[in-house]
């Protein structure tokens, strides 16, 4: 696919280069306007290093921190020995660095999971060797002494003893499509824990612990795959992939935590209580293999436990407990960090996301962080000099910002420039890798020391800036204005070329609205394609392009981001419509013809927000969009709104299906065949439904698409025309 894209980018370019000063639909989709960046950097363990793969992923680099400079090629796929391939498309470290685990024909199962071949290159002798002949694998890692490999494949766990000619063994026997998972997690705590693998290795090498999901109970998903033009595999008949899906109130996969003793091959179930219903979203063995840290989640995900599991004897004991009263959001467990005798927490406690220090026997040593901002990041601990790293949205809920903070309080930031900046930190924090943008300034990559001076810089992609000048791009900027009952909202608007105050305009809105999420940020990865390069090209056939963040997103701490909770579908759309109405008093906005649209919560809050008791747009288009959050699966949907049983009321108020009845305005259904995160039927039933009220609608379906619409080589092009030609045609 990479070889059509080079293509049709090449033919884009050339036909562009004769259309004029404006951008073309063609020249988003495949005239290579994303910024350069250093892909996959790792930290290595001298501190003065660090690891990264080149341009083209045929080469491991080593550079320096103190100067930026490449010193060394750590791996070369054109002359390593016993490599076969040309690239590769990830690598981890031995923790030695003696050996390096090379990811190659990477075939993508889920969001987050995938197969893939390894290869375990020695760097001494320049060879690269199979991890395994006996088929592809799932999430390999190291022992922490660097003599053995653990894998999934056929979900069992296996195990290759480095030291003994690789030699592989199989840890668990009774792993089942379907039926028993080990060591990986099953779609949904895959999908919404935003987690790959589910086991760990003890800190002295002796002991994997893991979790089994037993998912025979759960229920199942059917999805018809047909030919979708790439393959003959379904070309007379269509044939069904069925997975197991639980929705909001049906039984989840039922969990246990294991410990595999790996000398004497024994399997122990481990103690550890888990609430009814409930989930572990986190496994991570501390720097005591005698503490396994197992992180538990009640259903309703509104209390966390972490319990210290002894991997041999099975004993458990809670140590920390976090409470909500609406639920937890997912950094608290997917951002706790352990350290030698301490973890560092996320917590909302305060109303703000905030740093907070323990010792591991769960003692709180005080709260790192405070005040009315939100950390988005932790990047580490200098335990010498007592100082924590880490990003914040202090001064801004559009901006981030690395900061570092020492014992007494005392706060330093390190990046000067305003906008979004994320970091890559040495071992021993002694340097980092930033990467910085904003609104109007692709990224730049920079090394700088701890008290935040540029030692070098090393991409400012002046190269794409020359480029992007070379067109009539039109101006951004960012607007905040008050709803009627008073809540600021955050937005940002494109304005087209030759942008003229005394006409009038129509406006297509764009927006996600999920909760906690951030589409007005001041990133270069603004909007659609980049820099908002689709928005660019709407501009430039002469529409004014808006996002608006709603009450229920995130950046602006819980009382605007939890508001949303047990009603789903109430103030998201509200914002929007509120929105609209302000756009409509402006001046140079046509209030008659104003669009919405949006993909998955966005398709959804799409719909919502067309289906309000006023009717301020006029066309819509929603992607991929829940229809009934009876339809979506349970960790996602009933955290925000507990079980249909618990909450029916919420449920059908905030139902599109429900309200079918009360659409307005033309609007535009799309959906990818093979969408396995939001199925298929929620736009079956919505057909129903806006059907038998007699609403007029227009359907595109993509076949073999997933969630993300991407199956073949020309089908985000024909998305993308498809969604520009329906506003054009109903807006103007």
């Amino acid at each position: 696919m990479k070889h059509l894209f080079s293509l049709f980018a090449f033919i884009a370019m050339t036909i562009s280069a004769y259309a004029g000063n404006n951008v073309t639909l063609r020249d988003v989709m495949y005239g290579g306007f994303w910024p350069k960046t250093y892909a996959a950097i790792e930290p290595m363990a001298d501190g003065e290093h660090f690891a990264r793969m080149s341009d083209d992923r045929s080469m491991i680099l080593m550079g320096s921190f103190r100067n930026g400079e490449i010193v060394e090629t750590l791996f070369n796929a054109a002359t390593a020995r016993g490599f076969e391939g040309k690239r590769i498309d990830g690598y981890q470290f031995s923790p030695d660095e003696r050996l390096i685990l090379l990811q190659t024909k990477t075939r993508g199962i889920y969001r987050n999971s995938f197969t893939a071949e390894h290869f375990i290159f020695n760097r001494k002798n320049n060879t690269a060797e199979p991890l395994s002949q006996n088929g592809a694998q799932q999430v390999p890692k190291f022992s922490p002494d660097g003599t053995m490999v653990a894998f999934v494949r056929d979900n069992n766990i296996f195990l290759v003893k480095l030291l003994f000619g690789n030699s592989e063994s199989q840890i668990t026997q009774d792993g089942e499509f379907r039926k028993i998972i080990n060591g990986i997690p099953d779609w949904v705590n895959e999908e919404e824990f935003m987690n790959n693998c589910s086991y760990d290795f003890s800190a002295d090498s002796k002991v994997i612990a893991y979790i089994k999901y037993d998912e025979s109970e759960v229920m199942m998903y059917d999805m018809p795959m047909y030919n979708g033009g790439q393959s003959n595999e379904y070309f007379d008949f269509s044939k069904p992939y069925s997975f197991k899906y639980p929705v909001a109130g049906a039984k989840n996969a039922k969990i246990s935590v294991h410990s595999f003793d790996i000398k004497s091959r024994v399997t122990r179930k481990l103690d550890v209580n888990i609430p009814e219903e409930g989930y572990i979203p986190r496994i991570k063995f501390t720097k005591d293999p005698a503490m396994l840290a197992v992180l538990t989640l009640n259903r309703h995900q509104s209390v966390m436990e972490i319990q210290a599991v002894n991997p041999l004897s099975g004993i458990s004991k809670t140590i920390m407990r976090e409470e909500s009263d609406t639920y937890l959001n997912e950094n608290v467990y997917t951002g706790i960090e352990f350290f030698d005798n301490n973890f560092v927490l996320h917590s909302e406690r305060s109303g703000y996301n905030q740093l907070y220090l323990y010792t591991l026997a769960g003692e709180l040593v005080r709260p790192i962080t405070s005040g009315e901002f939100e950390v988005k990041n932790f990047y580490g601990w200098d335990s010498k000099k007592n100082e924590f790293y880490y990003s914040s949205n202090e001064g801004s809920p559009l901006r981030e910002c690395i900061y570092k903070v020492n014992a007494k309080g005392k706060k330093t930031r390190l990046t000067d420039e305003n906008g979004t900046n994320k970091a890559v930190f040495s071992k021993g924090m002694k340097y980092f890798v930033n990467t910085f943008s904003n609104i109007n300034t692709p990224h730049i990559v920079a090394v700088k020391d701890n008290n935040g001076k540029e030692l070098k810089r090393l991409i400012d992609n002046s190269e794409l800036k020359e480029k992007l000048a070379k067109f009539d791009m039109p101006g951004k900027e960012f607007f905040t204005f008050k709803t009627s009952d008073g809540v600021e909202l955050n937005g940002w608007m494109i304005k087209p070329y030759g942008f003229d105050a005394s006409k009038k305009y129509p406006v297509v809105m764009f927006q996600y609205s999920g909760p906690y999420s951030q589409q007005v940020t001041d990133n270069w990865h603004m909007g659609n394609y980049g820099n908002a390069m689709f928005e660019s090209y709407m501009a430039g056939e002469g529409f004014i392009m808006v996002c608006v963040d709603g009450r229920g997103t995130g950046g602006r701490g819980t009382k605007f981001g939890k508001c949303t909770y047990l009603s789903i579908g109430k103030y998201e759309p509200g914002d929007q419509v509120e929105a609209a109405k302000y756009l409509g008093t402006l001046p140079y906005v046509d209030k008659d013809n104003i669009g919405i649209w949006g993909w998955s919560f966005g398709g959804y809050n799409t719909i919502m927000s067309m289906s309000q008791d006023e009717a301020v747009f006029k066309a819509g288009v929603a992607v991929a969009a829940p229809t009934d959050w009876r339809f979506y699966d349970t960790i996602y949907t009933e955290r925000y709104m507990r079980t249909p049983k618990e909450n029916k009321e919420g449920y059908d108020a905030g139902s599109a299906i429900v309200n079918a009845s009360k659409l307005n305005g033309h609007l535009l259904l799309v959906h990818g065949t093979a969408d396995d995160n939001v199925h298929l039927r929620n736009m079956i039933h919505y057909i129903n439904a806006l059907t038998q009220a007699n609403k007029k609608f227009e359907v595109a379906l993509y076949t073999d698409s997933n969630h993300s619409i991407y199956h073949g080589a020309n089908t985000r092009f024909h998305l993308f025309e498809r969604i520009a030609d329906f506003f054009k045609k109903n807006l103007k």
